[in-house]
Formats: structure tokens, sequence, C-alpha cells
């Protein structure tokens, strides 16, 4: 694999990770309830909600919800439910700094296994890894190698992507202390997650 087609990667990876989704939306959402603490955990478990998805799509199993509907409708409809789910508890989080768990131990991993959820339980992540990959892809070098930085270079990429856009939620955190402001926050984020989630619904495998 050459540098150029490295940078290549990084390039399309970096527009696709900035452009915000149910992720971001979510990664967001935590960071205006609980500040720049929840950047580490949000960071941490969007890294591994990609990573996730990467392998997956490294063992097959993306071709296997390419080719079945089955097999994607489960998962889409789960990935879906969630995101209503948080949607719905953040609209009703009113014009509190609360709208996420308090940032001790349990939370923060409570916080990391959300954003690890949304990342991974989205099939279309699986499947765009199938399609997006192997357009980077030598198939003259080795296989395992190219795979393992492609792999590390977005996790990288997704870690930094993601705790970003934590710390400036968090900075606008502190204009947004207003009840009435920061509880117009939390219902256009709950709006936006739970448009998120029907929208992964109406995802189709082809």
């Amino acid at each position: 694999m050459s540098f150029e087609t490295w940078l290549a990667f990084v390039a399309a990876a970096s527009v696709l990770l900035v452009i915000p989704g149910p992720t971001v939306l979510l990664v967001v959402s935590y960071a205006l309830g609980q500040g720049w603490r929840a950047a580490g955990p949000m960071a941490v478990g969007v890294a591994l909600g990609d990573f996730t998805a990467m392998t997956l799509s490294m063992l097959g199993i993306g071709a296997l919800l390419a080719a079945s509907a089955t097999v994607f409708t489960v998962l889409k409809w789960i990935g879906a439910a969630y995101l209503v789910w948080l949607g719905i508890k953040l609209w009703r989080a009113g014009g509190g700094l609360d709208a996420a768990p308090r940032t001790d131990r349990a939370s923060a991993v409570r916080m990391l296994g959300h954003a690890w959820l949304v990342t991974a339980l989205n099939p279309k992540s699986i499947t765009f890894f199938v399609a997006f990959l192997p357009q980077f892809l030598d198939p003259k070098a080795a296989f395992a190698t190219q795979m393992v930085i492609f792999e590390a270079t977005f996790l990288v990429l997704a870690f930094a992507n993601a705790f970003g856009y934590a710390l400036a939620a968090s900075r606008a955190r502190g204009a947004v202390r207003n009840p009435r402001i920061l509880g117009a926050v939390n219902k256009v984020g709950g709006s936006l997650l739970v448009c998120a989630g029907l929208a992964t619904a109406l995802v189709r495998p082809r």
C-alpha cells in the first residue's frame, strides 16, 4: 500500500466522520449534559463501536448483512429502537443539566456503552465498511497488514472526531445554563435522535 493511498483513505474517512449522524448527536447530547468529562468515555465508545463494525465486516458479516434482508432488518430495528429510546429520554430531561447520568465511574461506563451500541448496532455502518474499504485495498499487498493499518487509522480518526465534538459541545454548555435554553436544546437533540432512529428504520439493504 502506497503512502498516497493511505492519505486518500484518511481524507475520505475524515470527511465521512465529520458529517453529523446518530453517533455525533449522542456525543453532543451527553457533552451538553455532562460537560467535558463526557468527552473521553464517549470518544472511546465511538472508537470501540467502529472497531466492532469494521471487525464484523472483516469477518464477512458485512457481506451477510448485504445479502440477507432478514439479518439486516433485525439489526436495523434494534439500532433504531435504541436511538428512539435515547431520544425520548433526552426529551424528557427537560431544562436540567442532568440529561445524561452523573459523571461517576459507573456513569462513564454507561456513556461508553451507549456510544458503542449506537455505533456498532447500526447495520449501515457494517455494510458501509464493506463497500468503502475495498476501494483502497491493494490486491497485490498483504491483506491482513492493510486491514490493520486502515482499521487503526479509522479508529484514531473516529476517536478524535467524537472527542472534538464533545469538547465543542461542552464549551457551549456554559452558554446554555438557562433552563429554558437547555430545555430547548434537550428537546431538539432528543427530536434529532428520534428522527435518526426512524431514518435508520427506513434504511434498505439495497
